[in-house]
């Protein structure tokens, strides 16, 4: 979070990080302009129950960002969570994003370079969705 503070202080942007468990924490409904999941692979019933707030946690035209890796993921061996459940799908995202226009919705292989643990190719999927 401080390299992120960092990077939008250093670009003139404004940024608001919160460091939370997610379980417990509440999104306030209508509350956000952004929300960014990068890598976040929680456990389903938690996953599901997080898109759902983040859903209604976006103002009117708020933006969703999320990239995270697929099931293909497993067969590359580059990185990531080594238990399928907690990957995802484009389906799966639909889903559970339901109720945002999206905008890019994509799985894709990509090189990623994240770090001494996740570097080469990468089965991901992409989502930038916006609420209505």
């Amino acid at each position: 979070m401080a390299k992120a503070l960092r990077l939008a202080e250093a670009s003139g942007v404004v940024i608001e990080t919160v460091p939370a468990d997610l379980d417990p924490y509440r999104i306030i409904p209508g509350a956000w302009a952004g929300i960014v999941a990068t890598f976040a692979h929680l456990p389903p019933p938690l996953r599901r129950k997080v898109h759902a707030t983040v859903v209604q946690g976006l103002k009117p035209g708020g933006v969703f960002i999320l990239e995270a890796y697929t099931p293909a993921q497993l067969a590359l061996g580059t990185g990531g969570p080594k238990v399928p459940e907690l990957l995802m799908t484009l389906d799966s995202l639909r889903d559970e994003l339901s109720g945002l226009e999206f905008i890019v919705a994509r799985e894709i292989e990509r090189d990623l370079t994240e770090g001494s643990f996740h570097q080469g190719r990468g089965a991901v999927v992409q989502i930038l969705a916006c609420r209505p």
